[in-house]
């Protein structure tokens, strides 16, 4: 299935049904009064949060989203049906911007989470109500009222409680594979993962947590290079980050400034994702070249007062130790601070 996180879309509520001018005619009552019967309201546009989708493809091509109108009044008193409301599925993790003026409408994240997007119209009401005892046939009915009416933005973002960074081709695919039953493509060559991956990785019996595989980021992420907006916007809902590095002679970079260039980023695009707690591991260790440099890198880290953890996604090396630590931070993040 093709992931889309971002699209635009019109949404329009129906119109109210207009209210009816209508008098009772009956054999033996030749006076019969107002019997005109108000209009339907008009139908809203309701988005509900559905767990099972994980992409904003049904909704990429729709365009116009628009509600049934209420039913006019009618006569004997009979009033209008009401519209039926359009009901929109949508991810969960789901925002809604007002896209004229960028305002965050609304927050979709959690499950089954029902909301009125845009509101129908109020049906008018019949010649029944205007009867007074100076105006005993009132000829006049108000119409239906106009739906509400927008143009949206509407973006995803993955919910996980531990974002995966790195820069192409560390390993980031073949480590989620190893730690969860995600399956994402691996290969030897930049740029294999282009799509955010949710795995869920089991931590004991009972506990469990959901890590997202983010696309390599490169440096200018911030500022939309190589599609980095569209991939950082994932890792604003995570609790805690797992940096991966790793040696990569052929490609001119080192671990230790790799990892500064993610920090980069991540304070370029929001300054409280680069404060998240951490965990730094250095991936590949099954490689000779990589365990060979592993001990000077880790020197270095220490000095920053800062872990980091050797692991083999091939062999199975330090992932468990890597998992352990990421409950415990995320498991933190949500405990409540101290007064």
């Amino acid at each position: 299935m093709k992931f889309v996180d971002s699209c635009e879309v019109k949404v329009v509520a129906g119109r109210g049904g207009n209210g009816c001018v209508a008098f009772r005619r009956e054999k033996y009552i030749p006076f019969g009064g107002p019997a005109g019967g108000d209009g339907g309201k008009g139908g809203d546009i309701v988005f509900v949060t559905d767990p099972g989708l994980s992409t904003l493809l049904d909704l990429l091509y729709a365009r116009t989203l628009k509600a049934q109108d209420g039913q006019n009044g009618m006569g004997s008193d009979c009033y209008g049906r009401g519209g039926e409301d359009l009901i929109c599925r949508v991810p969960v993790g789901t925002e809604v911007f007002d896209k004229s003026t960028g305002e965050r409408l609304f927050d979709l994240d959690r499950p089954n989470e029902r909301t009125v997007v845009v509101r129908g119209g109020r049906g008018g009401r019949g010649n029944i109500h205007f009867a007074s005892s100076q105006d005993r046939a009132p000829r006049r009915a108000e119409p239906g009222g106009e739906g509400e009416e927008r143009e949206l933005r509407l973006e995803l973002k993955v919910l996980a409680d531990v974002g995966l960074l790195g820069f192409p081709n560390v390993g980031k695919s073949t480590f989620i594979r190893a730690c969860s039953r995600a399956r994402p493509k691996v290969s030897d060559y930049p740029f294999t993962t282009l799509t955010p991956h949710l795995g869920v990785v089991s931590v004991g019996e009972e506990a469990s947590f959901v890590i997202a595989d983010i696309p390599g980021l490169i440096p200018g992420a911030a500022q939309g290079a190589g599609l980095g907006i569209r991939f950082l916007k994932h890792v604003e809902r995570t609790r805690a980050l797992l940096h991966l590095i790793s040696v990569e002679p052929g490609e001119g970079r080192d671990p230790i400034s790799d990892y500064e260039a993610l920090l980069h980023e991540l304070r370029q695009f929001d300054p409280v994702l680069a404060e998240r707690p951490a965990v730094v591991a250095m991936s590949k260790m099954d490689l000779p070249h990589v365990r060979e440099a592993f001990p000077e890198i880790r020197e270095h880290f220490r000095k920053k007062n800062l872990e980091l953890y050797p692991v083999s996604a091939a062999t199975g090396e330090g992932v468990r130790d890597i998992v352990i630590a990421l409950h415990k931070l995320q498991t933190k993040a949500d405990e409540p601070a101290e007064s």
